[in-house]
């Protein structure tokens, strides 16, 4: 059953559309990621979803709730946070309060002993400044924020980025745990192999288009993909490899 339905999504900059009549979906109880070159727009389509940009066109539906054009705050309170490219915590304050702010749309922290529990790390340093973090641990932290905002769906954005190959795989083992426990996923990811590797399903979006779709492992293995993610130009048939599909 899908939770999150895109269809037709344009958005743009100034005057400027950068993603062109872009329509995904997430199930219920998936993990779904989007791939691609630097500059095809991911971040934007994660933005956009999370009500901090507007769409020019298109619809976003969560469970049958229409969302686009809503604000963030909206947004959040219906069930998608985002944990955005960079983590974003907030350095000087304390672990706790950065996980309490993560709870603000509704106001109730009942749920920081299970996200806790996730994250034992961040028990041991609830008091602890935020800033005074590893880069690994930062990332939990911004993860654990966004599930204190009690989502159906968690978007994030460049999780790997900046972390040791060691923390990059606690990361990925996090999402499938995420999702194990109820929570869909839409991931954005520059690591692709891994990507693939966690998801159920997956996206090719190059310069504000989806080239291709289908099951996470199709993709992994099409050589055509490749290219497109490496950022040249996507060649025709790029759904050449089993499974695999051109986005419509």
């Amino acid at each position: 059953m899908s939770l999150l339905e895109v269809q037709n999504l344009a958005v743009s900059h100034g005057e400027i559309e950068v993603l062109h009549d872009l329509s995904l979906t997430v199930g219920e109880g998936e993990i779904v990621t989007v791939i691609g070159p630097n500059g095809s727009g991911k971040t934007t389509l994660l933005r956009t979803l999370a009500g901090v940009l507007r769409p020019r066109r298109g619809t976003i539906t969560l469970g049958g709730r229409a969302l686009g054009g809503e604000p963030a705050w909206r947004v959040v309170r219906h069930g998608i946070a985002l944990v955005p490219e960079g983590r974003r915590i907030f350095a000087d304050q304390t672990v706790r309060a950065n996980l309490e702010l993560g709870a603000a749309a509704h106001g109730r922290l009942d749920d920081l002993p299970a996200v806790l529990a996730r994250f034992p790390v961040l028990r041991e340093r609830l008091d602890h400044a935020a800033g005074a973090l590893s880069g690994g641990q930062q990332q939990m932290l911004a993860i654990a924020r966004g599930l204190m905002a009690r989502p159906r769906l968690l978007l994030l954005d460049e999780p790997s980025l900046g972390l040791a190959p060691r923390l990059v795989r606690e990361t990925f083992e996090a999402v499938r745990r995420i999702r194990a426990e109820g929570v869909s996923v839409l991931l954005v990811e520059q690591l692709a192999t891994l990507a693939l590797e966690v998801a159920d399903r997956g996206y090719v979006l190059d310069r504000g288009r989806m080239v291709a779709e289908g099951d996470a492992r199709d993709l992994a293995s099409n050589p055509r993909v490749v290219s497109a993610y490496l950022g040249q130009r996507a060649a025709p048939g790029v759904s050449s490899g089993p499974g695999c599909q051109p986005a419509p």
